[in-house]
């Protein structure tokens, strides 16, 4: 059987999340008991939440929403690069592993030596725009983060986040990459089928190929 490796962070009561967003809750609606065979649960979350697929519409008021997104670029072959103590992805950071022609279309960039999962980082690393037109350019059909988000906390223009919009890339944020290798994988990372809403968080996982 081929390695898994899950690169999703606990969802639990106090993950962090994005300054102002919905904190994550969990209600018990139903326990076991007399007369009650089951236990319940609901839960209170932001679409960004842990590791998340962006839609297009969480940055485009006439994006394509989270339910209608086709799931092809969230499944197959994905390089995840090293880039550890990066703040700032650039083209030169991505060169080598974009001139290999093996390289897959799916781009995972590590930044963290370990992911912060029980805090917020407000200074988290981001690829630069002319980062996500050099993935765009190999050919990439997703680019995925170990970070919350593709643009700086500070950034209100997206400059990133519309770089991939423009070139058609998916976008994978807040995964969790600290138990893996540089090197080729299976990014199985399926959006929930959210019909009206900007985002979904996943079960991100790599497979050993």
């Amino acid at each position: 059987m081929k390695r898994l490796w899950d690169i999703s962070p606990p969802l639990q009561p106090g993950i962090p999340v994005w300054p102002g967003d919905q904190a994550y809750r969990e209600i018990r609606t139903a326990t076991i008991g007399p007369g009650n065979p089951v236990n319940v649960s609901a839960i209170a979350i932001s679409t960004h939440t842990g590791a998340h697929v962006d839609a297009p519409y969480h940055f485009a008021e006439d994006g394509m929403t989270a339910g209608n997104m086709g799931l092809a670029p969230y499944l197959g072959p994905a390089r995840v690069i090293d880039l550890r103590g990066v703040k700032r992805v650039e083209p030169d950071h991505l060169a080598a592993a974009l001139a290999d022609p093996a390289c897959p279309p799916r781009i995972l960039l590590r930044t963290y030596e370990r992911a912060p999962v029980g805090r917020w980082d407000p200074d988290f690393p981001v690829p630069s725009p002319a980062a996500i037109e050099a993935i765009a350019r190999h050919g990439g059909i997703l680019v995925g983060i170990d970070t919350p988000s593709l643009d700086p906390q500070s950034c209100a223009t997206l400059d990133a986040h519309l770089a991939a919009h423009r070139h058609g890339l998916a976008i994978l944020e807040g995964l969790v990459l600290d138990e893996v290798a540089a090197g080729d994988y299976e990014l199985i990372a399926l959006p929930l089928k959210l019909v009206n809403l900007d985002a979904s968080p996943v079960r991100a996982v790599l497979r050993e190929r």
